[in-house]
């Protein structure tokens, strides 16, 4: 929120009734205290005449008493009305649509997958978009999302393409009604790798068959299936750490060629090592092409894949069900590729996101 957005909301006519004053504590956020005390971050701004969201250990608040809104706050907040060039939604503050709350991250970074929160008894019938896809380098962009979920918690599951440092544009519609935001993107910074593989390797990349194997790849993009899974994303190579070569790092694979993000994770490890399933899924693809090699990919339904590269045998089955941590192959070194390593992506509706966002969590944050 900019400071000129601040001081026209900072306006107070009258005190509102305090309960008593909080000390701020380490790991401390407005956000957090807002929800333990049954308000928001707009009223603990307004409240405290801050003129931002930083906190500092010991830092007193005053805290409205239960029941009470400041002058200026809205009981169910929504998204402020900006002034030319401000931002929406800077804070994960819940917005509110016919009944329905909205939830969003404060801020993200490229390749990030995230979530649009809903709630409320007609959270199921609210519909998502991401108006800010349009005219980026993004598959079926400002497509229309139903959300996931039951018993009144739905999500969408949004994702940053790579290259982007623009807001994240959604908005969410209901009964006619549109509430509408924006999310600050950060970028990710790393170096260009220069990997200059030898011809013998980079050959791959001219060659044929290549193009139907994109083909091939992008039939299982634009799937939409029901979620398959119920438990958190697994590793898929047990004990094996990622390497160097770090998701969304710009590269270039032969001399002078052109740069090109690095859609997935790469895990070094033994020829032979299994590879595993990330999680619950049906197995799309299975087989040896020239760019990724030995491959496989699981859809996992909602529009998230999952794509297992350079293997040296394949033992999934087009067509299979597939259990997290069944075994979908073996690490190998084929297709473009210099050394034995599984390379893994993890795509919501065609777009690589952070591996590291999903393992060990149901959704992605």
């Amino acid at each position: 929120m900019t400071r000129r957005t601040l001081a026209a909301l900072v306006l107070l006519t009258a005190l509102p009734a305090l309960a008593a004053p909080y000390v701020v504590r380490a790991g401390d956020t407005l956000y957090s205290i807002a929800r333990a005390n049954g308000t928001t971050v707009d009223a603990l701004l307004k409240l405290n005449r801050l003129s931002g969201t930083a906190l500092e250990v010991g830092q007193t608040l005053q805290l409205p008493a239960k029941g009470e809104t400041p002058p200026g706050a809205t009981e169910k907040p929504g998204l402020p009305a900006p002034l030319p060039g401000d931002q929406l939604v800077p804070t994960p503050v819940t917005a509110r649509i016919a009944g329905v709350n909205i939830t969003v991250p404060t801020s993200l970074r490229m390749g990030d997958a995230f979530l649009v929160g809903l709630s409320g008894p007609r959270a199921a019938q609210a519909t998502v978009r991401f108006p800010s896809e349009v005219g980026e380098d993004v598959r079926q962009p400002n497509e229309v999302l139903r959300p996931i979920g039951g018993a009144e918690q739905f999500v969408v599951v949004g994702r940053v393409v790579l290259g982007k440092t623009t807001p994240v544009v959604y908005e969410v519609s209901l009964d006619g009604q549109l509430v509408r935001g924006r999310i600050p993107v950060l970028g990710l910074e790393d170096p260009i790798q220069h990997l200059n593989l030898p011809p013998s390797v980079s050959k791959v990349l001219v060659d044929p068959a290549r193009q139907a194997e994109d083909a091939l790849v992008e039939k299982a993009y634009a799937r939409r299936t029901p979620q398959a899974w119920s438990k958190p994303f697994a590793p898929a190579l047990k004990g094996v750490a990622p390497t160097s070569s770090s998701f969304g790092q710009p590269r270039t694979y032969v001399a002078g060629g052109p740069v090109a993000y690095h859609f997935g994770t790469d895990y070094p490890a033994k020829a032979g090592t299994p590879v595993l399933a990330v999680n619950d899924g049906t197995v799309v693809i299975a087989g040896r092409y020239p760019v990724r090699g030995g491959l496989v990919v699981i859809d996992h339904g909602a529009g998230v894949v999952s794509l297992y590269f350079h293997q040296s045998r394949v033992t999934a089955r087009v067509g299979q069900k597939v259990k997290r941590g069944d075994k979908v192959g073996e690490v190998g070194s084929t297709g473009l590729s210099a050394g034995p390593h599984l390379h893994l992506e993890i795509r919501v509706r065609g777009e690589g996101t952070n591996p590291a966002g999903w393992v060990g969590r149901l959704w992605p944050r």
